[in-house]
């Protein structure tokens, strides 16, 4: 037996109340305006790069390690099992989960922080507002127009931060920031579905590298909470599959109690339409007390312990010499980087100033994979 679909919520993103396109088009024959939307980062270029991109360790140290294609996959699983329970527009969802990602430079955030230095002087770097500008900008597949041409909505959703400078440059998408109002349900939960990814995955990454132990992880209270309960189910189990257990069960710990306490939330608002959404000073979509204390526990943890243990450090400090390294020898002399990329620099250049020919190499960099950008820079260190 088919099962049966429940309708949207009233307040849920629509094709009907979508504030549109940046360049009108003529809707899909056959998919909803966000289905288009994910389509079209699947099929991107950014986001095939994300599977040679990581998220805490180097590429090609191991081929088990969580890349930024894989944690993206997980976010969307995540958001759309939220969305479902929520009856928000999984697609839209979806969409904004497999884009979140796609202006993240190579390795990681020691490579966002490099990138950041680098372009102190010339407006900063910040991933968020790098994923828009690969959706509105640097993706170039189509005739009509530049980027991807992506809803307002999918859009919104990716820009999950923005300073008030940065937000009074993108019109109608940045006022929410100067007005201090919120996006809608789906962008915020994807916001969500991303932290428990991230902590839970990295936790996971960690103890199969062996950089945290179980031990030290069970002086979280959640942690020990979950592990006691795959122990009293288990009690033979091995240490491997013990953590997958683990992982597993705070992952779903996490999710029910998003969608219980945002549903909560939501119910007590009783909002109509989006617009009711967007104007509330505060998301709706969390956790409950609780929880958010064991999320930010969990972030302390690795923070103290994976982000900064000595290994890590090693890769972070090499990882930003490189990005650095790649950023001064490109702003000095853009013909090392490829013709069209060199040429792009010098145009922004004449035109706008060097801070933005200093962007186009920024483009560049961040475009990179890890691998990419290790051989890149082992070439400019023969002279190429």
């Amino acid at each position: 037996m088919a099962a049966v679909v429940a309708p949207l919520a009233p307040y849920a993103v629509t094709s009907a109340n979508s504030r549109g396109r940046l360049h009108p088009e003529r809707p899909p024959a056959h998919r909803s305006e966000f289905q288009r939307d994910r389509d079209r980062v699947i099929h991107s270029v950014a986001f095939r790069r994300l599977e040679y991109k990581t998220q805490v360790f180097v590429n090609h140290e191991g081929d088990l390690y969580r890349t930024r294609l894989t944690h993206s996959l997980e976010v969307a699983q995540i958001a759309r099992t939220v969305a479902r329970a929520m009856h928000l527009n999984e697609d839209l969802t979806e969409a904004i989960s497999l884009a979140h990602d796609l202006g993240h430079t190579p390795f990681g955030h020691a490579g966002q922080d490099a990138l950041d230095d680098c372009m102190r002087a010339f407006g900063g770097f910040e991933h968020n507002l790098q994923s828009l500008r690969v959706v509105d900008t640097l993706e170039q597949r189509y005739a009509a127009f530049l980027g991807l041409n992506l809803t307002y909505e999918t859009r919104e959703g990716i820009l999950k931060h923005c300073s008030r400078a940065n937000a009074g440059r993108l019109g109608e998408l940045g006022r929410r920031f100067i007005e201090r109002q919120q996006p809608g349900l789906e962008a915020q939960l994807a916001n969500l579905a991303d932290e428990i990814a991230y902590n839970n995955h990295d936790v996971d990454d960690g103890l199969r590298a062996r950089l945290i132990s179980l031990d030290g992880l069970l002086t979280i209270p959640f942690v020990a909470e979950q592990h006691a309960r795959v122990l009293s189910k288990y009690p033979d189990i091995t240490e491997r599959a013990a953590v997958h257990e683990i992982v597993r069960a705070m992952i779903g710990a996490l999710v029910n109690d998003l969608i219980t306490t945002s549903q909560a939330r939501v119910e007590a608002l009783a909002p109509r339409t989006i617009e009711d959404i967007r104007a509330q000073s505060a998301p709706l979509i969390g956790f409950s007390e609780p929880f958010g204390d064991a999320q930010r526990a969990i972030k302390k943890f690795l923070r103290e312990h994976l982000y900064k243990h000595p290994k890590v450090t090693r890769m972070t400090v090499r990882a930003q010499e490189i990005v650095t390294a790649l950023f001064e020898a490109f702003v000095e002399d853009y013909a090392r980087m490829p013709d069209e990329h060199a040429e792009l620099a010098r145009m922004a250049h004449e035109r706008d100033g060097l801070a933005a020919g200093a962007r186009v190499v920024a483009d560049y960099i961040a475009g990179m994979t890890d691998r990419f950008a290790l051989q890149t820079h082992a070439a400019l260190g023969r002279g190429n």
